[in-house]
């Protein structure tokens, strides 16, 4: 039960070939056991002859061979392979699959524009955590540039424009240092698919913007930005003073002075002025990186695939994000503790996921799930004394945007059960007014949210994760923290009585021998 799966993701893009290989035990505990890049440019000629010569088809089917070495040294069990926008746009890609497919034994799709932004979007997403919202999400790669505008956490415009940095290089054949003509050519061109995309663009001189790719992961140092939320960011202010040194030099300058590969020297220099003149466009001032891309999209939905049977759409996301950004605003206006609430609903969740064999219950119940863990202590508002009976109240007579029927008595019974003061009984309006099933579901619930609000007792944040592993009738459950960190076992076992009653195992609690990097 909750056993480690282990899982590769492959993104084939214009620029490079990237592998990552991870072990899950949940969808939120994903440890990354082992990375790996290698630069075959399947750009090189895809945007100007729409064409892959011999030598590039040879050299990815030999990258994908060693990739699946790699997968078979750690058993990996389930994978997904992806091509972007080269393999979208030459004519002789099926011969690149078919010799893949010979050489490796690898299955690759070639994605369409929308997928490859929604796979970003999802990594950024996770990696966030909630702790900032951003407005927009861009990845520039080597073929294209995606734009993705977002109004309280869900999708409100998507853009692809042909503005890879490959795609300008080869177009243009700027093969080195970048006169003042070439400059001004290119950015005139990226400016005029910004004007004829966006003609009234929204500007975002306050608003959060994440940059992805590998050419955003350069810039960020060399033109470092304070940390937000623990995140790197570029500062364009800075980044205009280095664009100009860049430009200047030719490709082993690049190499030399800021420490580059020959692949990423190559391109930099264009990437550099297509990052300024989206951010002028848009009125940016600074850009996050948080370093994932594509690769990190497919983990998280090889890992949704492995515990819930299938994927989410991108559809049920949307709605998903609306519906927890709504709690999230009503948490806001009764003054909520907001890191507390995220962590006590992480908890929760991850023991939901790692429990899933056991409970069965679906992508519903965990939004439940999540949305009353984020709203546990919104009681408080009113008094600390009885504060989950206020908080049901308030629940269920305050304007939750998206919080109805059903959905609302179970979070509303969840708030009042989570912290053992009361339990669930009929004459309890919002329990009683459920079916057989779901007042089932809302006893599960509620014995996940009481652990996992007890870890977060101490409102601290110190707790890294719970990893739960069944042996016979016990349910073991490790608790990774950071070292010095105080761990009320005791009072987890008290905690653990419906969890014990409801699921028919005896919970124990343990702390982990160590923390396990986490992606």
């Amino acid at each position: 039960m909750a056993a480690p799966v282990q899982l590769a993701a492959i993104d084939a893009g214009s620029n490079a070939i990237r592998l990552a290989i991870a072990r899950a035990t949940s969808p939120q505990h994903i440890e990354i056991l082992e990375t790996e890049r290698a630069s075959v440019r399947l750009g090189h000629n895809a945007f100007t002859r729409r064409m892959l010569d011999d030598d590039t088809i040879a050299r990815a089917a030999r990258t994908f061979r060693h990739f699946r070495d790699r997968m078979d040294h750690y058993h990996v069990t389930a994978y997904r392979a992806v091509a972007t926008a080269a393999a979208r746009e030459v004519r002789n890609y099926r011969r690149l699959m078919d010799r893949i497919r010979r050489k490796a034994g690898i299955q690759v799709d070639v994605i369409s524009s929308e997928e490859e932004a929604r796979l970003v979007c999802s990594a950024v997403h996770a990696a966030l955590n909630n702790r900032v919202q951003p407005r927009l999400i861009f990845d520039l790669g080597g073929g294209s540039l995606e734009l993705n505008f977002f109004e309280r956490g869900v999708l409100r415009q998507r853009v692809a424009l042909p503005l890879g940095t490959i795609r300008l290089m080869e177009t243009y054949s700027i093969h080195g240092a970048i006169d003042e003509d070439q400059a001004r050519r290119l950015r005139h061109h990226v400016l005029s698919l910004l004007r004829s995309s966006l003609p009234s663009p929204p500007k975002f001189s306050r608003a959060i913007a994440v940059a992805c790719g590998g050419n955003a992961e350069a810039l960020v140092r060399l033109a470092a930005g304070p940390m937000t939320a623990r995140i790197p960011t570029i500062n364009v202010r800075l980044l205009r003073d280095q664009t100009w040194r860049l430009l200047g030099l030719d490709v082993p300058g690049r190499m030399r002075v800021f420490h580059l590969r020959k692949d990423r020297a190559e391109v930099l220099g264009i990437a550099a002025i297509i990052l300024t003149t989206l951010a002028k466009w848009l009125d940016l001032r600074s850009m996050l990186v948080p370093g994932v891309g594509v690769r990190e999209g497919l983990l998280r939905d090889l890992v949704a695939e492995q515990y819930s049977g299938v994927a989410p759409s991108e559809e049920e996301e949307g709605r998903a994000a609306e519906f927890l950004a709504g709690a999230r605003w009503f948490g806001r206006r009764l003054t909520y503790d907001a890191p507390h609430a995220d962590q006590v609903a992480r908890l929760a969740l991850s023991l939901f996921d790692q429990l899933r064999p056991l409970h069965e219950m679906g992508r519903d119940q965990r939004l439940v799930l999540e949305a009353a863990a984020l709203l546990h202590d919104v009681g408080h508002f009113v008094s600390r004394k009885s504060h989950h009976r206020h908080g049901e109240y308030l629940i269920r007579n305050g304007e939750v945007p998206g919080l109805r029927g059903w959905r609302r008595n179970m979070v509303a019974a969840l708030v009042r059960y989570h912290n053992c003061k009361s339990e669930p009984e009929l004459q309890h309006a919002p329990y009683a007014s459920l079916d057989g099933p779901r007042r089932r579901q809302v006893r599960l619930l509620t014995s996940l949210l009481r652990i996992a609000e007890k870890l977060e007792s101490d409102h601290a944040q110190e707790i890294a994760g719970v990893n739960v592993h069944i042996a016979g009738r016990r349910a073991i459950f490790s608790i990774r923290a950071a070292d010095g960190t105080r761990l009320d076992l005791a009072g987890l076992e008290r905690k653990s009585d419906l969890f014990e009653r409801e699921f028919h195992f005896k919970a124990e609690f343990r702390r982990a021998q160590r923390t396990a990097k986490v992606a």
